[in-house]
């Protein structure tokens, strides 16, 4: 009996040791060389008149080669066709399903239209929504993905999205109209993103990309894809956006690419993989403009979207050409009027577009501001405007006064040269975003019209001079 349970002992010895032997042996390599094409863009602001170029090109490509095609975000904002849209950015969302497109991250005009309409586009989308900085709980917004990867054929490709949150100086929020992000948390990316280090791993993933809306460089205190190569060499390649730059680079020893904005540019990314190192990277900037070869059926849709008669009615005449310096002077003018208050101020980012000389559309008024933001009324005090001025750290063009910085004091004069007492009390219209951003500045009870900025200059020249001429542009203000 202690013999059989003697060699008993043995055998399940051997059997444990060879089991522990087998466990131990690691997953064959796959040394296969794999090629993969990624298609890029950032910063498309609702620009749709390239798409049929677009297809054409991604669609050529996919006849040869794995193709994956991913935003790196601000896809809306910008073209009125898209942003009048009934269901607002539709037809970009629509462009970018027959494209084929596979991974979008937010950026922070994507909140621009609100959160109904966001979650409209995004269970609209054929592709998936990353952005690991943001939970939408408690929101109608769902949640995106903080991850996602995708497999083509034998390549498997992680991607992390990522949000900049400099839109408030008292609040992490992206860079969008404060009051349409109320019911969505943000984190600071650089508290978040450390917690993803392991993905590569965990997904088995040949690449792990970082698809980034932060920005090119950022500073010391803000978070860019540079300051991302070199505190989180985590990924394969960075694939940013925001800053609307063309960008090319290698930082600590991760690709960093970037492809202008507008849509005027396609990013294609030739890459050859094996094991889940990138072996041979080539990167193109396809000029869009002079492509000639478009996609016909694309282009027929694109056409269709294009034609709203109403965004080429004539509503005024420019006598010149003006610089966006040139327009927010126009545009503060325009805005006092119309409201009939004392003062206007607007943000030099909300002037989004120069303006040609000749007619002037309703189109063009649409380019000039976007973002269809309201328009409220405050009742201040020169002292508590002084205030804002001084300490709100920002700059903006002006109307109805005159502003000079004397040391650390801010002077403000009528405009006839009268310096007003503090006590002075001015009625002061501009666009609910600055109320927004800098709320603690402004009383609580502004009076909000039923107009938006837009509308409100369209409606100044349709109704009270159609005639725009600016030789000079001396009427913005920031404290130094």
């Amino acid at each position: 009996m202690k013999n059989n349970l003697f060699y008993f002992l043995i055998a399940l010895l051997i059997f444990s040791s060879c089991s522990d032997s087998n466990n131990e042996k690691t997953p064959p390599v796959d040394d296969t060389v794999k090629t993969l094409t990624i298609f890029c863009v950032n910063d498309v602001h609702a620009q749709i008149d390239n798409f049929s170029k677009v297809k054409y090109i991604i669609d050529k490509e996919r006849n040869n080669n794995q193709v994956i095609v991913v935003s790196a975000g601000d896809l809306f904002s910008g073209n009125p066709t898209v942003d009048n849209h009934p269901q607002k950015g539709y037809p970009l969302i629509d462009l970018m399903n027959k494209v084929g497109f596979d991974v979008a991250t937010l950026g922070n005009h994507e909140f621009d239209y609100g959160l109904e309409n966001l979650k409209n586009r995004m269970e609209q989308s054929n592709f998936d929504w990353v952005c690991a900085n943001v939970d939408t709980d408690g929101s109608i917004l769902p949640d995106p993905l903080e991850y996602v990867s995708i497999t083509k054929e034998n390549i498997k490709v992680t991607f992390l999205g990522l949000v900049e949150t400099n839109g408030k100086e008292d609040a992490t929020i992206p860079s969008t109209h404060p009051w349409r992000v109320q019911d969505i948390t943000f984190n600071r990316p650089e508290d978040v993103i450390s917690l993803y280090s392991n993905i590569k791993a965990e997904e088995n993933s040949d690449l792990y990309i970082c698809l980034s809306h932060l920005g090119d460089k950022g500073t010391d205190d803000i978070l860019g894809d540079n300051q991302v190569a070199n505190k989180y060499p985590y990924f394969d390649l960075i694939i940013g956006g925001h800053s609307h730059a063309k960008v090319n680079r290698t930082v600590n020893e991760i690709p960093i690419f970037q492809t202008g904005g507008y849509l005027n540019y396609l990013g294609k990314i030739e890459l050859t993989i094996q094991n889940k190192s990138i072996t041979d990277i080539n990167f193109e900037l396809i000029d869009l403009e002079k492509q000639n070869q478009f996609d016909s059926e694309t282009k027929t849709i694109i056409d269709d979207y294009n034609d709203e008669p109403y965004l080429t009615d004539v509503i005024g005449y420019s006598h010149r050409y003006h610089s966006k310096s040139q327009v927010g002077c126009f545009y503060t003018d325009a805005l006092r009027l119309q409201l009939d208050v004392d003062l206007s101020f607007q943000n030099s980012g909300g002037v989004r577009s120069s303006l040609d000389e000749g007619d002037i559309t309703k189109r063009e008024i649409y380019e000039i501001s976007p973002f269809n933001n309201g328009t409220i009324i405050y009742e201040m005090s020169v002292f508590d405007i002084k205030k804002f001025l001084r300490d709100s750290g920002s700059g903006f063009y002006y109307s109805g006064i005159q502003i000079s910085q004397a040391d650390q004091d801010v002077i403000i004069k009528d405009l006839q040269g009268k310096t007003l007492p503090d006590d002075t009390i001015l009625k002061l219209g501009m666009n609910d975003y600055i109320a927004a951003v800098h709320h603690s500045f402004f009383p609580e009870n502004g009076v909000k019209q039923n107009q938006t900025d837009a509308e409100s200059i369209i409606s100044y020249l349709s109704e009270m001079n159609s005639q725009v001429d600016y030789p000079n542009s001396d009427r913005y203000f920031r404290m130094k």
